[in-house]
């Protein structure tokens, strides 16, 4: 008799752990199912949405572009997010792919003006722009502040231009006309210092109050 309610005992007690146990395994189960599902879910959202294209091609309009980019700093002022901040004179002085510019800019009196004339497109030549021209021409043109001024101003354009709106012809701050041609991310320029077709080595540079295209020739103003 007591061997009989001995066994009867542990098998309901065996009976109850099993219940127990198998309660346990559902709960883990579903918690497990439900963070598997939770997971997948975040995945699925992170892959569409590193997939899914830019509405309407915004980010590829607001980054820069061109095989002469690689000569701006990665970081710091001189650098494409560094420049937003600074109105475009000081931007540029920050910049020393634009150093040469920077002095014929200084020599002309023309930071401040630049600086506080909103929205305007600049098309900046590069250091080597200023080496293509023989140094006796080059002091020359330093040394002629209203020649300087009238050549530096012939490469800013009024309004802030967006690649797609680059091409054509546009009047500049010289009161004569340059015109763009050209398309997405390949633009030139005629009428240069040089003769040399101008080429858009690095373009869409953001400033805080000027759009920035760095060219590799001076432009001649109109005579």
């Amino acid at each position: 008799m007591k061997s009989t309610l001995t066994r009867g005992v542990m098998l309901a007690a065996a009976s109850t752990l099993a219940l127990t146990l198998g309660a346990c395994g559902s709960d883990d189960s579903d918690d497990t199912a439900s963070d598997s599902g939770s997971a997948s879910s975040s995945s699925s959202d992170s892959s569409m949405e590193s997939s899914s294209p830019t509405t309407g091609g915004a980010m590829s309009e607001e980054e820069p572009f061109g095989a002469g980019c690689s000569a701006v700093p990665a970081d710091g002022e001189g650098s494409f997010t560094g420049m937003t901040d600074d109105p475009v004179a000081t931007a540029a002085s920050n910049n020393p792919a634009l150093s040469t510019l920077v002095q014929a800019v200084t020599a002309a009196n023309l930071g401040d003006t630049l600086n506080s004339t909103e929205d305007i497109t600049v098309l900046a030549p590069a250091n080597p722009a200023f080496e293509a021209i023989p140094a006796d021409a080059l002091n020359a043109v330093l040394a002629d502040n209203a020649q300087l001024t009238a050549i530096l101003t012939h490469h800013v354009i009024e309004g802030r231009l967006a690649p797609d709106e680059l091409a054509g012809t546009h009047t500049t701050l010289n009161g004569d006309q340059v015109t763009i041609g050209g398309s997405g991310e390949s633009f030139t320029i005629d009428g240069t210092i040089t003769e040399t077709q101008a080429s858009v080595i690095c373009g869409n540079v953001q400033t805080a109050n000027a759009t920035v295209y760095i060219i590799d020739q001076v432009l001649a103003p109109a005579a």
